[in-house]
């Protein structure tokens, strides 16, 4: 381990750990050891007599007790599956090159090489212990495994398969090879993408190091036992099991928290050390690389987070996965250097290596990686199919833009039919009837004597003087109608029990589908979301109404589909059940009335590209973006706030009008 003082602080916490489990172990055995003293004492008859002979009986049966229940619980510690990151595994042969730069950096650190490389969707690297048996065998450096598999798979769900495969089953080699093999270095797929072959090698030299510190043999056994505990808490926590399973788990699962306390802080200071011995150690190796490396990383977290949130889940919310997400990277930042000044300089650099050349295959690898985003941050299908197809960026305007934005036009429509309102249409026109965006301008606005005077009424406010040319149920232009006011209490209730008890997606949409008229309903509205908003009462109903719709189409949807039937789950699938999925989500639920202005812009957008030549486009830092004219329509999500909020039309007209927009005219829905 060298004479890093990390290292020795790391040793002698581990050796405190260490220290915690022999306890353990000597408690369970103390009955043991008394019993054996008191059976040797009476046969030699120097323990005689009838209050030895009730003691020997009653300790030995709480040592059988003890040793039964010792048992147990280091059974279950023993054979409780440890967490293990999902990634994709990547073998010799699929990153000859990425092997050889790892290899030739431990040599220069002097550390143990990792026993295998995995890249993971996240901006973020490290060493993961896969040792253990359930984990399969340990990979081998030959080039065996998954790497071959990548480069001989026919098809986009052959490569995909053996992208996310193993290398085996259970371990049959020696034990020796499993204790001493070395951890699974864990890449961050954008990285590779992002970074040149130089800040890549920087950027890992201390991820490398740590393997030094692991490979002592007090460190490593104090891992093991912690991952043990840790695995035995899940492992007694999980439900479906009998009553008699139940509380013997209780039992296991109570001794296994106690260990786990009681070791923390010592296992917390032992990693800390580990970690300050790995980053003495690696300053002898590129250490100014590694000070400009470090701006690449934050720049990189930056995009991925952007391209993610932005880009990725529409894309993912449609049922398509976009297949290039490291690629998209790239564009991303080139963009965001394009545009930030703090950012310039930046794309010099690429005119170096990246370090995506690394790899043999770098777009399979990139589509088993960004399948693998879309699986831990959205909780999508673990395969592709019909429904969950991938996308390529050129086809990701038509395929998502254009789509996704048709589609919730239509639900909007749906929503206002539900509602009962009704779009006057111009009888002398007949090109007017139809789902228009005029329709919707006339729902939202508010009465400018209302907003000047007063605000935006409440939800549950009614017309003191309705005109009496007005349909039944419908007050003033602007008003709401009862309808919406019993569609919205019936709805919020709706929404909060499908939410909280996953409640029936046709019972859902009923509520849409169907409204029934509750007689004497009286609703409020969301005051914080009033207050927050500012907003109108026709939009605060609407926004209800359309967050209950949408609430319902996702749980008729349903998590993400489980493996196929008969397929392998490795350990990079362990974590991947569909209770758990999505394992990082991405963005909190969105507001009613952000729901509601997304919307209104995306019937906007179809209006624009139906009447005015507008078409649909990808901002790599944005998202979705209307282009009108080639230029992207930037000031036109502030315009459907302004409606949304405070119920007035006029900026929105303003910029329909100049933009050639005609919001009398039917939009095409799906």
């Amino acid at each position: 381990m060298g004479v890093e003082a990390g290292a020795h602080a790391a040793r002698s916490r581990a050796l405190a750990v260490l220290r915690i489990r022999s306890r353990a172990v000597a408690v369970a055995l103390l009955p043991a050891a008394v019993a054996v003293v008191l059976l040797v004492g009476g046969a030699d008859g120097r323990l005689s007599g009838g209050g030895w002979s009730a003691a020997r009986g009653a300790v030995t049966t709480v040592a059988v007790v003890a040793l039964l229940c010792g048992a147990g619980i280091a059974l279950v510690v023993a054979r409780a599956r440890p967490a293990v990151s999902p990634t994709v595994p990547v073998g010799e042969k699929a990153a000859p090159d990425l092997y050889r730069m790892v290899r030739d950096l431990a040599d220069r650190l002097d550390v143990p090489v990792p026993s295998a490389i995995a890249l993971t969707p996240d901006c973020d690297s490290w060493l993961e212990d896969r040792t253990h048996r359930a984990h399969g065998r340990p990979p081998r450096t030959e080039g065996d495994g998954p790497g071959e598999a990548i480069r001989g798979a026919r098809g986009i769900r052959g490569r995909l398969r053996a992208a996310f495969r193993t290398s085996g089953g259970p371990g049959t080699e020696d034990g020796s090879r499993r204790a001493d093999a070395a951890p699974v270095l864990v890449i961050g797929s954008p990285f590779l993408w992002w970074m040149r072959v130089g800040e890549l090698r920087a950027v890992l030299a201390p991820v490398v190091a740590g393997t030094g510190p692991s490979a002592h043999p007090d460190i490593a056994a104090a891992r093991r036992f912690v991952r043990g505990l840790d695995a035995a808490v899940a492992a007694t926590s999980a439900p479906g099991r009998g009553p008699l399973v139940r509380a013997a788990g209780a039992g296991a699962g109570w001794v296994a928290r106690l260990l786990l306390r009681s070791c923390r802080g010592h296992a917390a200071e032992m990693e800390r050390g580990v970690a300050a011995a790995a980053a003495e150690r690696a300053q002898t190796v590129d250490y100014g690389v590694r000070i400009v490396a470090q701006e690449q990383v934050g720049l990189a977290y930056a995009g991925w987070d952007r391209l993610l949130t932005r880009v990725a889940l529409p894309a993912w919310r449609m049922g398509r996965w976009p297949s290039r997400l490291d690629a998209g990277v790239v564009a991303a930042l080139t963009e965001l250097s394009r545009r930030d000044r703090l950012a310039e300089g930046f794309t010099s650099r690429l005119g170096e290596r990246p370090a995506c050349d690394l790899l043999e295959e770098p777009g399979t690898v990139d589509e088993a990686a960004s399948l693998l985003a879309a699986r831990l941050f959205h909780g999508g299908p673990a395969e592709p199919g019909p429904e969950w197809a991938p996308v390529a960026w050129h086809e990701y305007p038509e395929e998502v833009v254009d789509r996704k934005w048709r589609v919730d036009a239509a639900r909007l429509h749906r929503v206002l039919d539900a509602l009962g309102v009704h779009h006057r249409p111009d009888t002398s026109r007949p090109d007017t009837q139809g789902p228009t965006l005029a329709r919707v301008l006339d729902h939202l606005t508010v009465p400018e004597a209302e907003r000047a005077g007063h605000g935006s009424p409440a939800v549950g406010t009614e017309d003191p003087d309705p005109d009496p040319g007005d349909p039944p149920g419908e007050g003033a232009p602007g008003g709401v109608p009862d309808s919406a006011l019993a569609a919205t209490e019936a709805t919020e209730a709706t929404e909060v029990s499908g939410a909280a008890d996953g409640a029936d997606a046709a019972d859902a949409g009923d509520v849409v589908d169907g409204i029934e008229v509750l007689e004497g309903a009286d609703v409020g509205g969301n005051e914080d979301e009033d207050e927050a908003g500012g907003g109108s009462g026709p939009a605060a109903a609407l926004a209800a109404v359309l967050t209950a719709e949408v609430a319902r189409e996702e749980a008729a949807a349903g998590p993400g589909a489980a493996p196929a039937a008969g397929q392998q789950a490795g350990p990079d699938r362990g974590l991947l059940e569909d209770g758990m999925l999505p394992l990082f989500p991405l963005q909190p639920p969105r507001t009613g009335r952000e729901l509601l202005a997304d919307h209104v812009t995306a019937l906007v957008c179809c209006a624009a590209m139906d009447t005015a030549g507008a078409v649909p486009g990808l901002d790599w830092l944005d998202g979705p973006t209307l282009l009108l004219r080639g230029k992207r329509a930037a000031d036109l999500p502030p315009r459907v706030r302004t409606l949304v909020d405070t119920g007035d039309p006029g900026p929105l007209r303003d910029w329909l009008g100049r933009s050639g927009v005609r919001a009398e005219k039917p939009v095409r829905l799906v």
